[in-house]
């Protein structure tokens, strides 16, 4: 059975993801996201739609990049303002017998090294120090998904989850009860872990 949480290993949140974007923009263009918000001013930029055309269109700065400076300029959503505690809390709020089955997975998470939590709105995502390998989603009422990044076979209790074509993560363990957080499922993360790292 899973071991609580280290108290020092802490779920990261949005604020990865922020740092993450600021970063790319920086690699990508040779400038931050604070020249980039002046540049847009000054053009006269006033919304994200205008934004998204003037830094694609002139510069071929798109997707993550692009976000650090609409967040810059325009705000962040509230949600991304919430901690880690905040956003766990609201994704089980009205299904706190789920709970169990998330937290039993975290306490995984937390007590494997090479492990990081990120917590978003809708979902808790693991990853490995190369890159993310299984993401947490209360699905259903009933139910929440492991969905992974992962090469082996859909049968078990692996399941083909239904992506896009271009969707790294096609396995997929329905969980329905914290009992189904045993040795096996715990086999199957570190299996996702290892391919990932």
């Amino acid at each position: 059975m899973p071991t609580d949480p280290e108290p020092t290993k802490k779920a990261s949140t949005w604020q990865t993801m922020v740092d993450s974007n600021k970063s790319l923009l920086l690699r990508k263009t040779g400038k931050d996201t604070a020249h980039w918000a002046g540049q847009a001013r000054a053009a006269g930029i006033k919304d994200d739609g205008e934004l998204r055309t003037w830094m694609r269109d002139g510069f071929g700065v798109t997707g993550y990049a692009r976000y650090a400076v609409s967040w810059e300029m325009f705000g962040y959503p509230e949600f991304m303002l919430r901690d880690a505690d905040e956003l766990i809390d609201g994704q089980y709020a009205n299904h706190p017998q789920l709970r169990p089955i998330a937290d039993a997975i975290l306490g995984w998470a937390s007590a494997t090294e090479g492990v990081q939590i990120q917590m978003r709105k809708g979902y808790v995502s693991l990853h490995s120090p190369r890159r993310k390998f299984a993401q947490v989603t209360r699905t259903t009422n009933t139910a929440v998904d492991v969905t992974l990044r992962l090469n082996a076979p859909a049968e078990g209790r692996i399941e083909a989850a239904r992506t896009r074509a271009d969707d790294p993560f096609t396995r997929k363990v329905r969980l329905t009860s914290v009992d189904q957080v045993d040795d096996e499922l715990l086999d199957i993360l570190v299996a996702a872990l290892e391919q990932n790292s």
